[in-house]
């Protein structure tokens, strides 16, 4: 069974189990997103002559695809991936170089963010930040000590994300390279830096990105139509116009399941970018409750079970569980503010919700690593009660019977 709570185990020692509220609240938004995605695709797909249901299709593929490989993720030993972070970290750059070679890397709308693999296309951003995680955890154990005292203890770690960040801006994605700074300041912030060391690392970081956005006045506009759309509502308010008509027709209960007027070719990217909007418009508040709930409950969770197992010396599982919860819930944030009109438009869509080939099935794959940390840490739980309720001459050689539980809990 996918969720069989003796995986793994040894005999007559600690047993894991994965976070249950935590399959519940992932599972959750990847039902509403079929749902939202079947409800706002099927104009976009009439008008372009490709059939009703052709994304809700490929969504459906996807989505089995991302299960499957959140299944492998589950049953693998964060050993591994702890042991092999250099070599994902090397994979992860060959992958946002690959973009840049002619055909393997696909050119769309003036930007180089995708991967021709003739059947279909990937964009290797979305494995990029897990790797990103997973590196950043690592070394936040390896070097643990210099980060919580020393300056130059975050210097590694804030240049490899820099790196990223770099490559991202060439392609363009600006949306995701601010991400990936985000969350691996927070990761380093957790890891037990000191705020003053974070302040200087990150103001050069901020005012580098602040530069880029303003060297490219298209990016500039991005960022100041937000706080006015209406002032040119045909043109770089227009997205945002729309989206905000959409979530004002919704009113609280909204105009029902399918019934949606903005998604008919008026709102642009309804089942992409913008899908949070349609669920507004077709379910009103209760809707945007609903999904906000769903996504608290599962980076709560997320953030909750990775701070225990930094608490329980499961330091890699811990770092990993809180670096994929950020991940998740920064950009859940930044798509919600971007419909809301509280954030500047940025191109990341809604995880677990929105359309995308390589958005749903990497983040079916972070949702299972973040699942494999909360079995690892809840073991490691288990071995620890288990310890305290075993008396020392409860065996002849007590030692020996206490190893397996000892090891659980300091692995």
């Amino acid at each position: 069974m996918l969720f069989d709570t003796t995986q793994a185990k040894r005999r007559q020692g600690p047993r894991g189990s994965f976070d249950m509220l935590l399959v519940i609240a992932l599972v959750g938004l990847a039902c509403v997103g079929v749902v939202m995605v079947a409800s706002s695709s099927i104009a976009v797909a009439e008008s372009q002559h490709i059939g009703a249901f052709y994304f809700l299709k490929r969504h459906l593929l996807f989505l089995t695809l991302g299960v499957v490989l959140a299944s492998f993720a589950m049953r693998t030993e964060l050993k591994l991936l702890e042991k092999h972070a250099y070599l994902l970290f090397a994979g992860a750059v060959v992958l946002l170089l690959l973009v840049f070679v002619p055909g393997i890397g696909m050119r769309l709308n003036g930007a180089h963010r995708w991967l021709n693999f003739r059947i279909t296309s990937f964009q290797p951003v979305e494995a990029v930040k897990l790797i990103l995680v997973i590196y950043t955890a690592s070394y936040l154990v390896r070097h643990r000590e210099s980060v919580e005292t020393s300056f130059w203890g975050l210097f590694k770690p804030i240049m490899v994300a820099g790196m990223f960040v770099v490559l991202l801006l060439a392609q363009p994605d600006f949306g995701s390279a601010t991400l990936m700074i985000a969350v691996t300041i927070g990761m380093i912030w957790l890891g037990g830096a000191k705020p003053v060391y974070l302040g200087g690392m990150g103001l050069p970081v901020v005012a580098l990105l602040w530069f880029v956005a303003k060297f490219e006045p298209y990016r500039m506009r991005r960022l100041t139509s937000f706080v006015d759309p209406w002032a040119d509502p045909f043109n770089d308010g227009f997205q945002l116009t729309q989206s905000l008509m959409a979530i004002g027709r919704g009113e609280w209960t909204g105009v029902g399941l399918g019934s949606s007027v903005l998604k008919l070719s008026y709102l642009p990217e309804a089942h992409t970018d913008f899908i949070f909007a349609v669920i507004s418009e077709e379910f009103g508040l209760v809707g945007i409750l609903v999904v906000m709930s769903l996504f608290g409950l599962a980076v709560g969770r997320g953030l909750y079970l990775g701070v225990k197992g930094m608490e329980l010396g499961q330091r890699f599982a811990g770092y990993v569980a809180c670096g994929i919860s950020l991940m998740i819930g920064l950009q859940a944030m930044v798509s919600i503010g971007v419909n809301l009109g509280a954030l500047p438009t940025k191109g990341l869509t809604l995880p677990l919700i929105s359309y995308g080939g390589s958005s749903i099935v990497l983040t079916c794959a972070m949702a299972g690593v973040l699942l494999r940390t909360t079995y690892e840490i809840n073991r490691a739980i288990d071995a620890r009660q288990m310890a305290a309720r075993m008396p020392a001459n409860a065996v002849p050689d007590a030692n020996a019977a206490v190893a397996p539980v000892r090891e659980a809990v300091t692995a």
